[in-house]
């Protein structure tokens, strides 16, 4: 199956996020079903990296859509999110759930868990997922997903109205 074009990623976050849900990551050996995916959105999401401009971290943001944006919180997690929408409108899809499909097959809970298991850290912030050999997102073969459920975003103190976190309901 054919990696996801950058047309895919120059779409409105919230729709990228929902539709990114039931998509396969693939980050060298390894491949996942994406189970869960949060949408932030530059200026007008006050939860968002981007919300007061660009910075040293969330200067990705601004770049074009379909590079991978990853992070460190708490000193110690990492947090892997796919940039969107139009070059210099700032937005990214935060990945928090995957369902490996690699041994060992596991369900993975949490941005952090999912960095951890692929080993995936800020070394490999900035890489094209549009063109990288080893690192983008593709359709799956089957439909895994049923049915996604929008809810409110976690961990975050402002724009929690948004219903802007995508879950999938195994099928």
């Amino acid at each position: 199956m054919e990696r996801l074009p950058r047309s895919f990623f120059s779409n409105n976050v919230v729709e990228v996020a929902c539709q990114l849900v039931g998509k396969i990551l693939v980050f060298g050996s390894q491949q996942g079903v994406i189970l869960e995916t949060e949408a932030y959105r530059g200026a007008d999401d006050p939860a968002s990296h981007a919300f007061k401009g660009a910075t040293p971290r969330s200067r990705i943001m601004f770049g074009p859509p379909g590079v991978s944006y990853v992070y460190l919180i708490y000193g110690m997690y990492h947090c892997l999110n796919i940039t969107t929408e139009p070059e210099t409108f700032p937005s990214a899809v935060l990945i928090r759930g995957l369902y490996l499909l690699t041994p060992p097959s596991i369900q993975l809970k949490g941005p952090g868990k999912i960095c951890q298991q692929l080993d995936i850290t800020t070394a490999h912030n900035g890489i094209d997922l549009t063109t990288a050999s080893d690192f983008y997102v593709r359709e799956g073969k089957q439909k895994m997903v049923k049915e996604i459920e929008a809810t409110p975003r976690i961990g975050i103190k402002v724009g929690q109205e948004k219903l802007w976190r995508f879950i999938a309901k195994p099928s």
